[in-house]
């Protein structure tokens, strides 16, 4: 068979499908049958449709005979080659975004293990790249070059070094064909025993040498390099430790040794010896691999991970410098670089930034510019590379950017800062440069500048402390924090905080719309009290200081209490002083001065709305709830009595907790109405009277509240809606009245009788027919007339033209034409405006003309056509085209009260309306408007309108007649009321007295008669 004859593996999960795919490939090939595996359609035309299925059959058996049975059971349903070798991709080299994400972590994951075979470690790696090439991800070769010289570990840094500063490009089979010849030749080298040793200095250990140096390793039959094993240095004595089963160079306490002495060679360094701190702890073999070859210094940065500091060879690109005299910095070819001063350097990054780099040293002997990221790194930066671009962040903030370049450098993008430039801040002090980033960064917070510094992205430059700026009082000054007060009371009814919620927008059952509370401070003890009116609030105070202080025996000596008419009364302050009691009061909107009864308030109304709801009851129960609900809370703990119960530090002894009940559950009263009625009635729990041992219920039936202590609760339900059942009660007696009414027989009525007169709840004056209430049937047949006027005028409206081109040409079009005249010889006649050009920065306002028609009375009065040009204010800026835009007029009381005088003493009274009364009102701004519509002068179309008066429309003009008509008043003698701007006072010389008052531009006058009994106004 064909399997045998070639030796194919059987395809399985764990088969390296691609290049089973090609051995496959192959076979097919040499039996003629790799045309069906591009599907019968595409085999040669030549064939007949027999010869394709007999060729796709024998395709398809060749397939089948080389898969594992746990492959085969996938693909049995595939009935021809093409199905089938499409399927088989699938289920071994799916091309998902998960298959690829997987195969490209492999590849990046890969790593040679120290002392792992080169050859080994070359296989995975191409086999990652024919999966991935299967996939169809393509990868450019250079960076697959450098993806495999970065898997190598660090004893291969130097042929890592060669190979990527010896050439600008390379590919991946440059790098193929390097490091198995470097494999080769590492394995072939005769080494002295010497260098065993030597090559342990500063922790650089050549792993590759042993006591074996001298030999060539064997080869195998294949050809491949045995390596090194552990079982290779079995029975070897280690020249250092004296312990067997490694050699000298593989020293674990060696290396150790050497790491000791480095750390103690560093800490014996003075602090202040300069840059002595460059050259780190490098045990570890990591050092600065940086180009001294070049003769021409380079002016870009590089972003160099192995960098122990920033560097430069550029002395004249440092902003402050200082000179140091000791500090060196070791190359990669272990050759040192005098260090000859400290300074900062400033870099214009790619956003435009200007950051500066601190603690740069000045090394003139490097041809490179270094940035170092373990520098960034430790001052809190995050750097990442893809592709191509390294970046540099601190936070969501990106603060720098490096493009990998041909040389496989990240160099910066950005330029060094130098000249002038860089140092034109310098020259201010350190308040005038905080005062200037405070002002630049929209008068940002101290804190927040602080940390700008901190990054360095103000320019390197430090910020000290903020002096004051006003600008930021006016503009960010708040209120003071409120901070906890603390009442070191000592005994009850010491400090008494007291306050008056409401009103309520429902009254209670009771009729009251507020609840006064008192809560003792050094037991929080509260006590409420609910009133109908504010002015009870004295009378409750009195009531209930009278009865704390006589149980007691102490009296009060602090109120604490907002600044409430009802607090602070005449009665209310004589009793506080005669009493003794010093009164603490809150500043004017400041409740949170009187925080205890506030958070009472509160406190109280959110178990009210607990229970209303638990409950379904109306609202007209807040006051039940709320007095449960005091009664409660003086029952449970409290953070400020170190979590005691108001009630036990009050009276000195716990609570009792067994007669508690859930607020609104049915319960069921004894009753005892007769030998065979009912023994109980079912109610709802409403609460605990004060001063009874017993319950306090509410009955719905007889809607009357009810004491009792002989009470059934069920707790497990709640009844329905009460409001609802309420109605549908009302609605039930309606009808049963109606009942009563309308029946007629003696029976019946007999019955009823019986019935009530049995009822021992029954009253005459409770039960009596109640007058049925119906609401006023207005306009009954009037409606369909008004409605008809309505419409009728609506369609006279329509009538009307809405602007200057419909009023030209209706029919009316002559009269509107007057009208308009007319309109326009008012104006001018009042020298309304002048016409000017209009001054630059100025803006126009338009206007637009109005027409009203008033219906005259048929047969006596003809139609009268009125046109008024108006200005459109709403395009008019606040505060640049007017200020005050309102007009006072009469109060409704003034009005009456005229009236009254008018009845009591006999005076004239006359009405008066002023015409075009807004057109007196004189600007005091200058606004420009344009020529009115069909009024344009001729040769000065291009002028506008300085508007010297008011005109209708404009926001100020009621305003301005306002003033005008004020000035005009008081300089004929007339007095302005101080209780109402609107009413002026004329004393005659009689003694008597003229009225005006004024509303917009209506007028009422009142005065006496003269002798003739004119009026002499008139």
């Amino acid at each position: 068979m064909a399997s045998l004859k070639y030796e194919i593996p059987l395809l399985d999960r764990n088969t390296r499908f691609a290049l089973w795919q090609i051995k496959m490939q192959a076979v097919l090939a040499q039996m003629d049958l790799e045309d069906a595996l591009l599907g019968i359609d595409k085999m040669p035309s030549t064939l007949t449709d027999e010869e394709k299925k007999r060729k796709d059959r024998k395709a398809l058996t060749q397939l089948h005979l080389h898969l594992s049975n746990e492959i085969l059971q996938d693909v049995m349903k595939e009935k021809t080659a093409a199905a089938l070798w499409k399927r088989l991709e699938q289920i071994c080299m799916s091309k998902t975004l998960t298959s690829k994400l997987h195969m490209k972590q492999r590849l990046y994951a890969h790593r040679l293990e120290e002392g792992a075979s080169v050859h080994e470690h070359l296989i995975v790696f191409k086999e990652i790249l024919s999966n991935l090439e299967a996939m169809e991800v393509q990868y450019d070769k250079e960076d697959l070059g450098l993806i495999l010289l970065c898997s190598l570990t660090p004893s291969y840094s130097t042929f890592r070094d060669t190979i990527l500063y010896s050439r600008e490009s390379l590919t991946v089979d440059e790098v193929y064909d390097s490091l198995t010849s470097y494999d080769k030749m590492k394995h072939l080298v005769v080494k002295p025993d010497s260098q065993g040793e030597d090559l342990i200095v500063r922790g650089r250990q050549d792993r590759n040498t042993d006591d074996d140096r001298g030999r060539t390793q064997e080869r195998n039959h294949r050809g491949k390099s045995k390596g090194r094993s552990k079982s290779s240095n079995r029975g070897k004595t280690c020249n250092f430790c004296k312990k067997k089963g490694h050699i000298k160079s593989e020293c674990y306490k060696l290396q150790n040794k050497i790491k000791r002495e480095a750390a103690n060679q560093k800490g014996k360094q003075p602090e202040n010896s300069g840059e002595a701190d460059v050259v780190e702890d490098y045990s570890d073999g990591e050092l600065l691999v940086a180009s001294v070859n070049d003769s021409k210094v380079s002016e870009e940065w590089i972003l160099d991970s192995g960098c122990t500091f920033h560097m430069s060879p550029n002395r004249d690109w440092f902003t402050t410098y200082e000179t140091v005299s000791e500090g060196v910095v070791l190359m990669g070819n272990n050759a040192s670089c005098k260090i000859a001063g400290v300074g900062t350097i400033k870099v214009k990054m790619f956003d435009g930034v200007v950051r500066t780099l601190s603690d740069v040293r000045y090394v003139p002997e490097l041809k490179r510019n270094l940035i170092s990221l373990s520098t960034l790194d430790s001052k809190g930066y995050r750097y990442t590379a893809e592709s191509g671009v390294l970046k540099i962040s601190k936070g969501s903030l990106v603060v720098m950017k490096g493009q990998r370049k041909t040389a496989k450098l990240y160099v910066l993008q950005g330029s060094t800062v130098t000249g002038d430039a860089a140092v034109a801040s310098s020259s201010l002090s350190d308040d005038n440069i905080t005062k200037l980033w405070h002002m630049r960064l929209g008068h940002m917070s101290e804190n927040g500048m602080v940390e700008l510094s901190k990054r360095g992205l103000l320019d390197g430059q430090g910020i000290c402390k903020l002096n004051f700026c006003e600008h930021c009082v006016f503009g960010k000054q708040k209120r003071v924090r409120f901070t906890r007060g603390i009442h070191n009371t000592k005994e009850t009814l010491e400090y008494i905080h007291s306050d008056l919620w409401g009103p309520s927008r429902v009254p209670s059952r009771g009729g009251a719309n507020y609840m006064l509370t008192f809560i003792d401070d050094f037991s929080r003890k509260v006590w409420a009290f609910f009133l109908k009116q504010k002015s009870d609030v004295f009378s409750a105070f009195k009531s209930w200081k009278i009865m704390i202080e006589k149980q007691t025996g102490k009296q009060i000596k602090y109120l604490r209490t907002d600044n409430g008419l009802e607090f602070c009364s005449d009665e209310f302050n004589r009793l506080c002083k005669s009493e003794g009691i010093v009164r603490h009061l809150t500043v004017r909107h400041t409740p949170q001065q009187n925080g205890v009864a506030e958070r009472m308030n509160r406190t109280i109304m959110e178990k009210v709305r607990c229970m209303l709801s638990n409950a379904n009851l109306p609202k007209s129960f807040w006051a039940e709830a709320a007095s449960t609900a005091c009664f409660l809370i003086n029952r449970s703990p409290s953070v400020a009595i170190e979590k005691k119960t108001p009630q036990e530090v009050w009276s000195g002894n716990p609570a009792n907790y067994s007669g508690l009940k859930i607020f609104g559950c049915p319960a069921y009263a004894h009753v005892n109405n007769g030998k065979l009625e009912p023994r109980s009635i079912k109610c709802v729990f409403l609460g605990y009277k004060a001063g009874v041992k017993g319950y306090k219920l509410w009955c719905p039936e007889n809607r009357k509240v009810v004491i009792s202590r002989d009470v059934v609760f069920d707790e497990t339900a709640m009844l329905p809606n009460l409001s609802l059942k309420d109605s549908s009660n009302k609605e039930n007696q309606k009808q049963v009245e109606h009942q009563i009414n309308t029946e007629s027989t003696p029976q019946v009525s007999t019955k009823i009788e019986n019935r009530v007169a049995s009822s021992p709840q029954y009253s005459i004056a409770k039960n009596r027919t109640k007058r049925e209430i119906k609401p006023p049937k207005k306009y009954a047949e009037a409606d369909l007339v008004a409605y008809a006027l309505n419409v009728a005028e609506d369609i006279d409206a329509n009538q009307e033209p809405s602007n200057y081109s419909e009023a030209i040409s209706c029919e009316d079009s002559e009269k509107w034409m007057f009208a308009m005249q007319e309109e326009m010889e008012s104006l001018h006649k009042n020298k309304t405006w002048d016409l000017v050009k209009l001054p630059k920065g100025k803006k126009t306002v338009r206007c637009k003309w109005v027409f009203k028609k008033k219906e005259g009375t048929p047969g006596v009065e003809e139609p009268k056509y009125k046109a008024r040009l108006v200005a459109k204010g709403y395009s008019q800026v606040p505060g640049v085209d007017f200020t005050d835009v309102f007009s006072p007029v009469v109060k409704h009381s003034s009005i009456r009260a005229l009236l009254g005088i008018v009845a009591m003493h006999d005076l004239e009274l006359e009405q008066l309306d002023v015409k075009t009364a807004f057109l007196h009102g004189e600007l005091e701004e200058d606004i420009y408007m344009q020529q009115p519509e069909g009024f344009t002068v001729s040769e000065k179309e291009d002028y506008v309108c300085l508007l010297k008066k008011s005109l209708y429309g404009l926001k100020q003009s009621p305003r301005q007649w306002y003033k005008r008509f004020d000035s005009f008043m008081t300089s004929h003698d007339f007095k302005r009321s101080s209780f109402d701007s609107c009413v002026y006072f004329k004393k005659n010389n009689d003694g008597s007295f003229v009225y005006l008052l004024l509303y917009v531009d209506d007028m009422l006058i009142a005065e006496r008669r003269d002798k003739k009994g004119q009026s002499p106004t008139k």
